[in-house]
């Protein structure tokens, strides 16, 4: 299990490659809600997620020769930018496998960081399969996107700035698909405000950790249909020990209702998110009575969006 200092570490660490998000209130979707909402702004930071927390505390703690033959990994987008951006960083190549289905504005934007991506199918197999030729070809070191100790405690600093900012907080809800997000910031709570309670709000079209927090045992995501395109990975089991002992439920959502609350978050924040980061307002909405006069922080967990296809 991560201890504390591990926390720590990874936050001095990654501090000068990254930046400390706002948080963002509205009147009106405290009004909407009845609740006292705060917005922990991942959309943005570099690459325009979350994702360079862990992929940075990870990365640089390897040697030059580990550094020397690349960084690879697979993803749907934003943590194939922030390996893109962690191997730019470090002077290195990155090779990123990414689904044939990964939006447009993601794709380009892990090559602007000069990745070399190659596309398979959208499957989990076909990803790990796909990478294990390239790094079996190039020695490249495999950054992983969510279930490693190193992802979630970098990760885990978006729950630290939050508590050290917002001093009191009753409930802190995060979107889940692997899991990293969620098991690092249900451990910062755990050490930095233990009384807060922590929810994630997952697509109901990509439940796997809905289903396996229910059942207490792992179910692998199976053919996951949502917008929430960040969102469709399978839980990693080490997030998933984590995430037993610390989080509180896990809530599902609709497309529709995270459309819905998309749509709030641009009309009344004046900010760009993607639907993943959508989900999180969607589940306060969906259930008013469980923080009707409560703070609650929520995190925007990234905001790579095609602006011609917005879903409403």
């Amino acid at each position: 299990m991560l201890i504390k200092v591990e926390v720590e570490k990874a936050a001095r660490r990654i501090e000068q490659y990254i930046h400390q998000t706002p948080i963002l209130t509205s009147q009106k979707l405290n009004d909407l809600s009845g609740a006292e909402l705060y917005f922990k702004c991942e959309n943005f930071q570099k690459v325009g997620a979350f994702k360079p927390r862990g992929a940075l505390n990870f990365v640089l703690q390897l040697n030059e020769q580990e550094l020397s033959n690349g960084l690879c990994t697979h993803s749907s987008g934003n943590h194939a930018q922030a390996v893109a951006l962690a191997a730019q960083l470090t002077n290195t190549k990155a090779f990123i496998v990414m689904p044939n289905t990964a939006p447009e504005v993601k794709v380009k934007a892990t090559q602007g960081y000069g990745a070399e991506v190659t596309f398979c199918a959208p499957n989990l197999k076909a990803r790990e399969e796909t990478l294990a030729t390239i790094q079996k070809e190039t020695g490249a070191v495999f950054i992983p996107p969510y279930n490693h100790e190193d992802i979630i405690a970098g990760q885990a600093t978006v729950g630290k700035e939050i508590f050290e900012e917002l001093k009191s907080v009753d409930f802190l809800i995060t979107p889940v698909g692997g899991g990293g997000l969620l098991a690092g910031c249900a451990l910062a709570a755990s050490y930095f405000s233990p009384k807060t309670t922590v929810i994630a709000a997952e697509p109901s079209g990509a439940d796997d950790v809905f289903r396996s927090f229910e059942a207490g045992k792992l179910f692998p995501s199976e053919s996951p249909n949502t917008i929430a395109d960040g969102l469709l990975t399978s839980l990693g089991p080490i997030n998933f020990e984590i995430i037993k002992e610390h989080v509180t439920s896990i809530k599902l959502v609709t497309d529709e209702e995270i459309i819905s609350g998309m749509k709030l978050i641009y009309q009344y924040l004046k900010i760009v998110v993607e639907p993943s980061s959508a989900t999180v307002l969607a589940l306060v909405l969906k259930h008013p009575e469980q923080f009707k006069g409560k703070r609650v922080a929520l995190i925007l967990s990234g905001g790579n969006v095609d602006l011609a296809k917005l879903p409403f």
